[in-house]
């Protein structure tokens, strides 16, 4: 495809367009930081700038030995580390295997079942509370992180199988019969050609699940009750209830939390940038 040269007004046209998408991210980004990092805030802000009358490290020292009364942030993150790093797992063992089934055989209720898990994406998290309080709690592991890693799961699975289903309807189907005709088994080809050939794309459905459950407090919080399960965002949002907010130790905080998955993103760098690249060319294939 011929690329188009963009005249000097259309270059400054899309490079103000940018700048402008670039200022409307950044702004709570840097308000944030301001509030981290100003000494003078002691409740609520009410003034408007992005720079610290008084820099301190205070709070970011607060955050770190203690964001929540009783719990330090280490433990805070393990066990955000435990639920969202057992989400991602969970979403891309069931969501892999579960893809290629439905990419690859035809079976009675492939559709309905592709279906299911596009209105399984759909449902808002809260109405999924009551099933599974009752199936936590029949299974007594309602209060744990491990019953937020089947919660997590429920709701990340659906993304990873529609994800990765598409990516596998690109590799060639050649591919796979000429690794069986020299005697590979089908998991063979699914471990050692397939999955290598979508990585990407399992790279960018592990990436979301990992977020989604790192982020997410609403579900957790109609969970848990232990507060050594709390996790990062459960804290935040338990922090922002309080009677007296700190807004400083809250901005802190918040900054914190966004580190691990700002290192994750970097350390997986081209392949989730890949991944959604593929995504968006790809669009969704036919069933046939």
């Amino acid at each position: 495809m011929n690329s188009q040269r963009l005249t000097r007004w259309q270059q400054l046209k899309t490079q103000a367009q940018l700048a402008l998408a670039g200022l409307f991210v950044l702004l709570p980004v840097l308000w944030l930081v301001r509030l981290a990092f100003d000494g003078t805030i002691l409740t609520r802000p009410k003034d408007f700038a992005l720079i610290p009358n008084q820099w301190t490290w205070a709070n970011l020292a607060q955050a770190w030995a203690e964001p929540r009364g009783g719990t330090t942030f280490l433990e805070l993150l393990r066990n955000s580390l435990l639920v969202s790093g057992g989400t991602a797992l969970v979403a891309l063992l069931i969501g892999a295997t579960a893809a290629y089934a439905f990419a690859r055989f035809r079976f009675p209720g492939r559709r309905a079942g592709l279906f299911g898990a596009l209105v399984l994406v759909t449902l808002p998290p809260a109405g999924l509370i009551a099933p599974f309080f009752l199936y936590l709690s029949a299974l007594r592991i309602r209060t744990t992180l491990l019953g937020l890693v089947v919660v997590y799961s429920a709701i990340a699975v659906p993304f990873a199988l529609w994800t990765l289903r598409n990516a596998m309807q690109g590799v060639p189907l050649e591919l796979e019969e000429a690794a069986m005709l020299d005697g590979a088994t089908r998991w063979t080809v699914f471990r050692r050609i397939t999955l290598p050939l979508v990585a990407p794309s399992a790279a960018v459905a592990g990436f979301i699940a990992f977020v989604l459950a790192w982020s997410e407090f609403a579900l957790g919080w109609a969970f848990v009750s232990d507060p050594n399960q709390v996790t990062l965002a459960m804290a935040i949002n338990g922090m922002r209830d309080a009677n007296s907010v700190s807004w400083g130790l809250l901005s802190a905080t918040a900054l914190l939390v966004t580190l691990p998955v700002v290192v994750i993103f970097y350390a997986l760098g081209s392949t989730v940038i890949n991944g959604l690249s593929l995504g968006a060319a790809g669009g969704v294939t036919s069933d046939e």
